[in-house]
């Protein structure tokens, strides 16, 4: 997979910062994204068992942006929905979505485009759904983007969400989270958005 442009890795870093209530800030650093559960949260401190890299520690901004999230399924996306997708090729050649998430009206346009993802073999699309196609029963979204178009097969078993508000309540022990922080160069993590486990419903990204 290509390395992403710096502009590209900041459209990457908006697809996730749901703003409700105030303005967050991302810090400067390394793009740092985090998938695990979390272990402890203790002030600001928020412990994470990565999948990856084992345990983390991040500290949150006080106006950190928090995501719950809502399960929907395929007929609760209209046309004109503002979504995103990540999606690998099948062997048909197509793309197969591996999650798709709804987002608020507030975040139309985050990350707008079709781009590498960090999962292997991976893209993100950030797009407007202009239709429903035909093809695979009808589970085939048609994105319109800004530059381009492109269908992205939606299968039974896919996970659907929807962005919703959330706040600290959500990051009790255990719940699955994924997190958006930049890394400095003293090594401290600083997380500026959470999108977290939410009664049951866990980060399909």
């Amino acid at each position: 997979m290509k390395a992403l442009s710096m502009k590209a890795v900041i459209a990457l870093s908006a697809v996730f910062v749901l703003v409700l209530n105030a303005a967050v800030a991302q810090p400067q650093g390394q793009q740092v994204r985090i998938r695990g559960t979390v272990q402890k949260l203790d002030g600001q401190k928020l412990t994470v068992e990565s999948q990856k890299a084992g345990t983390i520690t991040v500290t949150m901004a006080p106006n950190i942006g928090i995501n719950g999230l809502k399960e929907q399924s395929l007929s609760d996306i209209d046309d004109g929905d503002f979504i995103g997708t990540t999606a690998t090729k099948g062997q048909d050649g197509r793309w197969k979505a591996v999650e798709v998430h709804i987002f608020p009206e507030s975040m139309r346009g985050a990350g707008e485009g079709h781009y590498p993802w960090d999962m292997p073999g991976s893209t993100m699309t950030n797009a407007n759904v202009s239709g429903t196609t035909k093809i695979k029963d009808g589970r085939t979204l048609e994105l319109a983007y800004d530059g381009g178009q492109v269908e992205v097969d939606v299968m039974p078993d896919t996970p659907i969400v929807r962005f919703i508000p959330g706040d600290r309540s959500l990051l009790e022990p255990g719940a699955k989270v994924f997190v958006l922080a930049a890394k400095g160069e003293d090594g401290t993590i600083n997380a500026f958005a959470i999108t977290a486990e939410t009664n049951g419903v866990e980060p399909p990204m």
